[in-house]
């Protein structure tokens, strides 16, 4: 089978698509896999760098979402069967074996592109306006709105009941945002601040949603309103934003970092609720994750290059096989 590996620190460029054996049968906890979709995302690229802040070692497997069809099932499971499609945390291979508790069962209308495309981003998304208490009638300021968990905030601040106000660097990006229901849609290159201060008659987004950093959260603090929170997302400018604790003392304001992995690690049970939640909303069409592209597999770098190039709204999924 195939599978795609991170063999050496550099970039996407050097990333090689193998030929292995197919994993054996599944251990009694285990379900085998054919998976059909996977999702990759931004952060992969500074995986590949070795820059990212838990650093993988090497060789390691590309991606880290994917859903397929069981075909096989260890002799201890009893809740999973051959032939259910499920979401698992597998990155680019044809075939895993993996935790039957780590599979979550797909709801029948729901595709195995859809699923890859809305874990990560989704759960992202929902952490960090849960930490934020977004509040409905409350204005959320999302910057990188176009991107993979920017489009999940936007959708996910609509169901919130929350006025939505995103920031997108082109065209195709700010359409797709408005698409989702975004209340206004700004140009990320023109500047933010005085627009949102117009928008909100002078006083502000309650929530910002951040997964830039630079610049970006650097003129954020000029425009967020008294009680305000800031969700540290990310860094896609490449700069880590310093926060000036004089800015916040004077807005009663707040800096919230976090990730979803962090989450997972101390706090399962309320990861596992979420997802729980967030496949509902999934199942019955109350979210909807953008996917703007779907490659085939071997063409990982080109799918690469695509973040690279900020030419992806939504999410980018690789694909093999059938449903």
């Amino acid at each position: 089978m195939k599978i795609v590996q991170c063999e050496q620190y550099g970039s996407h460029l050097d990333l090689v698509v193998r030929e292995i054996d197919p994993p054996g049968p599944p251990a009694p906890n285990q379900v085998k896999v054919a998976i059909v979709a996977r999702g990759i995302a931004f952060s992969d690229l500074v995986r590949f760098e070795g820059t990212y802040q838990e650093k993988a070692p090497l060789p390691f497997v590309v991606g880290g979402e994917g859903a397929g069809t069981i075909i096989a099932v260890g002799s201890a499971v009893t809740h999973l069967k051959v032939g259910d499609r499920v979401l698992v945390p597998s990155g680019c291979v044809e075939q895993v074996n993996v935790d039957a508790g780590r599979a979550l069962l797909l709801p029948e209308q729901v595709g195995c592109s859809a699923a890859a495309a809305f874990r990560t981003n989704y759960a992202t998304a929902y952490y960090g306006l849960q930490l934020a208490n977004l509040q409905p009638g409350e204005t959320l300021l999302i910057h990188g709105a176009g991107g993979g968990v920017g489009l999940a905030a936007v959708d996910l601040g609509k169901l919130y009941g929350a006025r939505v106000i995103g920031t997108a660097s082109s065209h195709e990006k700010r359409a797709v945002v408005t698409s989702l229901g975004a209340d206004q849609v700004l140009d990320s290159a023109q500047g933010f601040r005085e627009q949102v201060k117009h928008l909100t008659a002078g006083r502000g987004a309650d929530v910002i949603y951040d997964p830039v950093g630079g610049d970006v959260f650097d003129e954020s603090m000029r425009c967020i309103a008294p009680f305000g929170r800031i969700l540290i997302v990310g860094f896609t400018s490449g700069r880590p934003a310093l926060a000036k604790t004089n800015h916040l003392l004077v807005k009663d304001a707040s800096v919230i970092g976090y990730t979803v992995g962090g989450l997972q690690r101390h706090k399962p049970q309320v990861a596992e609720k979420n997802m729980a939640t967030l496949m509902d909303w999934l199942a019955s069409g109350r979210i909807k994750p953008f996917i703007s592209h779907e490659l085939p597999m071997e063409d990982v770098v080109e799918a690469y290059q695509l973040l690279v190039d900020r030419k992806v709204a939504g999410k980018v999924i690789l694909t093999s096989g059938s449903e």
